[in-house]
């Protein structure tokens, strides 16, 4: 008899519980997606017809996967947030997410992840949502080839489109965010990578950086924005391939790097910005590979950055190529094309023979005392830089590459 129950036992132990479908639609057994998700068990898999969906807040503490077909539509009524993720494992795709509700005291998402792992939010679209997709302690979660957009004007009425907070090893891949306060945003995230999304025309930063360590974005464009990129207070980032386009505007830039350490910056392309990069307190990062064309100034260095090694890179078509605001400088450049060198190249190996000096004296000038842009492109100016270059005496002396290209380098 005993051996009888061990057998019954281990049959039943080895029995696999087969997941469910689930179908919400008007024609459907399930009209809301609420009943369908209390139903539900872990595993199973909702599909939801197109329509439009009042669910007020719809929370999905199960690992399921709730998918959409023809993108239905769920109406925050701007009241709600629309979608709560409180369990591992889920999968939202397919949807049409839209006017969630506002507030100064929550951070009110269209979809929100509260610590949880695994997680995919993709194929959906965010339209006037306060904050967008936003994860809290979220972990090894994916954000991919979502729409973002939303339409306020002023920063407090608008949350970030995707939004971090305290996570790690996340993936934000392939959306495309405008009209947010921030396009994307990180706050001690670690270990992560944002990868061919595209943020423009949002309020503030196309991206936001604060105490997140170890991350990496690449491929990335960041275009028409208020202020550009903003990497604060952070270490051991890498920035790849990365375009910065048309971030115009009084202290617009296409990249601020402010107290960031032990970084590496390369392959990215700066062009018509205000500043291409500016950087304070910034100290050993790498630079190479890098294009600045048609910027206002190609980069800012403060005084307080040291150990920047700038090597490789296009400087063309800038108003200035490098401006700072002192004479000591303790970082290195070498090997860059510069468009307006003028010196020669005798034993013809395409790298100049005399020093280039990137800092012109009316870039000082008008770095401590800007209404002098006035007189930009008059006779005087031209003086005063042709001068400077015969007898250096106001512009950094060691603020110069020491072997200048030739040519533009690919």
């Amino acid at each position: 008899m005993k051996r009888v129950w061990l057998i019954l036992f281990l049959l039943s132990a080895g029995m696999v519980t087969h997941a469910k479908t689930w179908y919400v639609g008007n024609h459907q057994f399930y009209k809301t997606i609420s009943a369908a998700v209390q139903a539900a068990a872990n595993g199973d898999t909702i599909f939801v017809e197109a329509g439009l969906y009042h669910e007020k807040n719809l929370v999905l503490n199960k690992k399921i996967v709730l998918k959409g077909i023809g993108l239905p539509v769920l109406d925050g009524e701007n009241k709600y947030e629309i979608i709560s993720v409180k369990a591992n494992g889920v999968i939202v795709d397919g949807f049409t997410i839209m006017h969630s509700g506002v507030s100064s005291m929550e951070d009110i998402a269209g979809i929100k992840i509260y610590d949880c792992r695994e997680v995919v939010i993709e194929n959906n679209k965010l339209d006037d949502t306060f904050f967008g997709i936003y994860s809290q302690h979220g972990t090894n979660c994916t954000i991919r080839n979502n729409q973002l957009k939303a339409y306020k004007e002023e920063e407090q009425q608008s949350g970030n489109g995707i939004h971090c907070w305290k996570s790690d090893s996340m993936r934000i891949i392939g959306n495309t965010i405008t009209g947010h306060r921030d396009g994307i945003y990180f706050e001690f995230v670690t270990n992560s990578i944002i990868w061919r999304n595209t943020s423009f025309k949002n309020i503030r930063y196309g991206l936001h950086f604060m105490f997140s360590q170890n991350d990496t974005y690449v491929t990335n464009i960041f275009r028409d924005n208020g202020a550009g990129v903003s990497v604060m207070y952070s270490h051991s980032v890498k920035m790849f391939n990365n375009y910065f386009e048309e971030n115009w505007g009084d202290g617009a830039y296409g990249l601020l790097l402010k107290e960031i350490t032990d970084s590496y910056i390369g392959g990215n392309h700066f062009d018509k910005n205000t500043t291409g990069i500016h950087m304070e307190g910034a100290n050993r990062i790498q630079m190479e590979r890098n294009t600045f064309e048609s910027n206002g100034w190609a980069m800012q260095i403060q005084a307080s950055c040291m150990d920047i090694v700038v090597t490789r890179n296009n400087f063309i078509g800038n108003t200035f190529d490098v401006a700072t605001n002192s004479s000591l400088v303790l970082n290195t450049f070498n090997n860059n094309y510069w468009d307006k060198y003028e010196g020669y190249d005798l034993d013809n190996d395409k790298i100049g023979d005399v020093p280039y000096r990137p800092v012109s004296l009316y870039s000082m000038i008008v770095e401590k005392n800007p209404p002098a842009m006035m007189l930009f492109r008059s006779f005087i100016t031209s003086l005063m830089d042709k001068t400077e270059k015969v007898l250096p005496g106001i512009t950094p002396e060691n603020l110069k590459d020491e072997h200048p290209m030739m040519k533009r380098l690919n």
